[in-house]
């Protein structure tokens, strides 16, 4: 993937203003969703969590398309579902009047490109929190106050402003990101500038002699390296972010099995049967009838 190429395609954004109790139930969430708790508390629950994150001000949390999750005041409230909740406001503002404390969180759905962005969503956990009482907090702040400041006084190009704030701030996090895995290893000099041409030229015939003279290292030095930032092996790597993709061209495309071979590296259709039922269970077409493409 080349990380400058992701970007929101579309979005929707309402806020909440809720004072205790209250709850909503987010049951049929086809897109991804985030939310930035402004002020006040809350908790979500659902989304495979085993127990309710506890949220607070200046918090950020982003739900992967396809997960039910509630959000709530205090355990045991009662949640209608968010279509109930959210008819017929077209201000985008949903508010609660209870006589308890008030929360305020700037919320939205969106979807990114499907040929950049859709596999980095597809490789995030079903829940991504953020507190910003830990790095990168002063960037993830400023970028947070923006889209508060937009969504409380709406003017004219206010959905596009907090769109292109809501592409910064994945940005901001994924390139300073210093957790394990991929993610984390895009702030590494050595492997950033080789992971982004992988990630943007799966049809490469990359091998370990090449990704290491990318990264300027002898073999055995990004073999240890490459391992030591990632968790996995290079060629493991780049055969996990290939199946990946051709999942997604799977689901969205009537590509030719052997086109969408071909587009993610591999010049032999068994080759690319083998690999693809290795890591899914499934064979390509019998993935695609089951995703039933677009």
């Amino acid at each position: 993937m080349d990380l400058p190429a992701m970007r929101v395609e579309s979005a929707l954004y309402a806020r909440l203003e809720a004072r205790a109790s209250w709850g909503i139930d987010f049951s049929h969430q086809v897109s991804a969703r985030f939310g930035i708790v402004a002020h006040g508390r809350c908790l979500l629950d659902g989304a495979g969590l085993d127990q309710p994150l506890p949220l607070a001000a200046g918090d950020l949390f982003i739900v992967s398309g396809g997960q039910r999750f509630r959000l709530m005041d205090e355990a045991g409230r009662e949640t209608p579902p968010c279509e109930t909740v959210f008819a017929g406001r077209c201000d985008g503002v949903i508010r609660f009047s209870g006589d308890g404390e008030e929360t305020g969180i700037v919320s939205g759905r969106f979807v990114f490109d499907a040929a950049a962005g859709a596999p980095l969503m597809d490789l995030l956990p079903p829940v991504l929190h953020l507190r910003l009482d830990e790095e990168p907090a002063r960037l993830l702040r400023a970028a947070l106050e923006m889209i508060a400041r937009e969504n409380a006084a709406p003017a004219l190009g206010s959905r596009l402003v907090v769109q292109k704030l809501v592409d910064v701030l994945l940005r901001i996090h994924c390139l300073s990101s210093q957790g394990d895995g991929w993610l984390g290893a895009l702030a590494d000099r050595r492997l950033s500038p080789l992971l982004q041409a992988v990630h943007s030229d799966l049809a490469a015939p990359w091998r370990l002699e090449s990704m290491a003279a990318r990264a300027g290292m002898s073999r055995s030095a990004f073999a240890r390296h490459f391992r030591a930032r990632v968790g996995d092996t290079p060629l493991n790597h780049l055969t996990g972010w290939r199946i990946q993709r051709a999942r997604t061209l799977l689901r969205e495309s009537w590509l030719p099995l052997a086109e969408v071979a071909a587009r993610v590296g591999y010049d032999s259709d068994a080759a690319f049967q083998r690999a693809f039922k290795r890591l899914t269970g499934l064979p390509p077409g019998e993935y695609r009838r089951a995703a039933g493409a677009s």
